[in-house]
């Protein structure tokens, strides 16, 4: 992450100093010349370290620094002073302030106290960033590898691991993509720095490029501070950047800048930032097919597929699917608390044969659902859903006001076995589900109108196709007809 130093000292040759401490830093430095706008210089930019010197904060009460700490990026404040004074020292110590510092001291000893703080900063962000597991990080050898398609896919990933070229990951829902990325991410040199991953695709258009590249004060309605994105956030490590093909054009463009020069710029500003960012790109659409389309950019499209790493649907490596087993039924037991470790051939011959559209994310919802309702520590072929071990489905649920009369004799035995709060929901989800599908043929996919016709929001839009198992790709204008 590159950290952001806003500098605020009174001598020529103090200011001088401090700028050759952090010349070599992942920081960004900004001066603040008049000490009455300080609070309000802090306020509007994006701040991680405040150095400022003993003449420009004196005036301010404690409670004044008390509150230069709570503002979001909760800055650290180092006071710099020319004489020592142990009364004052205290005060701004019991304030907040995280040091007080002699102006007088070498360049290293005020550059090894300064880049300490520094540090500290950094791996408290960092800590922040990451995402608390309870289970070990992800591995290579997490992916089952008997088949020859996956061997081939990770003979490839284990020769770009320690590269910093871009990756494109290529697969159909579910395949497991961005668990891809951060194993890659985990095993490289860029380990011990931030994994920021953005879905592109549930993000509206207009916060998109806010989202990315961050943005300043003012730049735009209701930007009342400046604001980092996830390309800083990601600096020395790797952002992730699924559903690219969801990227709108103009913004292609700018993400081209990116990876042709290794700089951004925030919304609103001209200023260049460099980064050291490692970028994975993932989508299940055919990329290819868009770049005809002209729907995403060819010279982007070259650049992110230095090395394409194509996950096979899971239906084409059936030989997978034990290990696949085994490995998820290790994992959810300690995760859902339940005593399972085991699966009976039978049982194991049906999940083999299953054709999987879901692919793996599937795979475990079913097994996660097995474990819940197995009664022993075994899962059997009556612990998996009707719809995996080719019993009948139950028929969809179809009433109406019209035609349900008041006798409980014409209403199907099996819907009686069910609660009035569990019908009605099955109903609904029927209903909504079959509304979605209208709304997106006559759209033909065009998440943008639909979500507008909905009166629902991108997000919400993604989120309620996923959990319908609705694909954008099948309601474009080639194949519409055939949903």
């Amino acid at each position: 992450m590159l950290l952001r130093i806003l500098i605020a000292v009174d001598k020529p040759g103090l200011h001088k100093k401090l700028l050759s401490v952090f010349s070599k830093n992942d920081s960004i430095v900004e001066d603040v010349y008049n000490p009455k706008i300080l609070y309000e210089e802090i306020s509007q930019k994006t701040c991680d370290l405040l150095i400022v010197s003993h003449q420009f904060i004196f005036s301010y009460t404690p409670e004044k620094l008390h509150s230069l700490q709570n503002l979001p990026d909760n800055p650290s404040i180092i006071v710099i002073t020319e004489d020592e004074n142990p009364e004052e020292r205290a005060v701004f110590l019991a304030a907040g302030c995280i040091a007080v510092l002699n102006s007088k001291l070498s360049t290293k000893r005020l550059g090894d106290a300064l880049n300490t703080i520094l540090d500290n900063r950094r791996k408290a962000l960092y800590s922040a960033l990451s995402i608390q597991k309870t289970l070990a990080e992800p591995t290579l050898s997490d992916f089952a590898s008997k088949s020859s398609a996956m061997k081939g896919l990770i003979k490839i990933v284990r020769q770009v691991i320690n590269s910093n070229s871009s990756l494109l990951i290529l697969g159909e829902t579910g395949v497991g993509k961005e668990r891809l990325a951060r194993v890659i991410h985990t095993e490289s040199k860029r380990a011990t720095f931030p994994f920021i991953a953005v879905n592109c695709g549930a993000m509206p258009e207009s916060l998109l490029e806010s989202e990315l590249f961050g943005h300043e004060e003012g730049s735009f309605t209701g930007a009342v501070r400046s604001r980092r994105g996830c390309f800083e956030l990601a600096h020395k490590g790797t952002i992730f950047l699924d559903e690219i093909a969801e990227i709108p054009i103009h913004l292609q463009v700018k993400l081209l800048r990116v990876l042709e020069n290794r700089e951004i710029r925030r919304v609103g500003s001209e200023e260049a930032i460099p980064l050291d960012v490692r970028i994975m790109a993932a989508t299940n659409r055919d990329i290819e097919a868009a770049v005809r389309a002209k729907q995403f950019r060819t010279d982007l499209y070259y650049r992110l597929n230095v090395v394409p790493l194509i996950i096979p649907p899971l239906r084409e490596r059936r030989e997978d699917i034990p290990e696949l087993v085994e490995n998820y039924i290790s994992f959810l037991r300690t995760r859902i608390g339940r005593n399972v470790s085991k699966i009976t051939d039978r049982a194991l011959d049906i999940l083999c044969q299953y054709a999987w559209p879901g692919n793996v994310r599937e795979l475990i919802n079913i097994i996660e659902r097995a474990m819940l309702l197995c009664e022993g520590d075994t899962i059997t072929e009556n612990d998996l859903p009707g719809s995996i071990n080719g019993e009948p489905v139950r028929p969809a649920i179809s009433l109406s006001l019209q035609n349900t009369a008041n006798n409980a004799s014409d209403i199907a035995e099996d819907l009686l076995q069910m609660s009035l709060k569990e019908i009605r929901r099955k109903v609904f989800e029927q209903f909504e589900r079959s509304y979605l599908v209208g709304l997106l043929k006559v759209t033909h996919g065009r998440i943008g109108e639909t979500a507008k016709r909905a009166g629902i929001d991108k997000r919400t839009l993604f989120g309620k196709m996923k959990y319908y198992g609705l694909q954008k790709d099948d309601f474009l204008a080639k194949k519409c007809d055939l949903v």
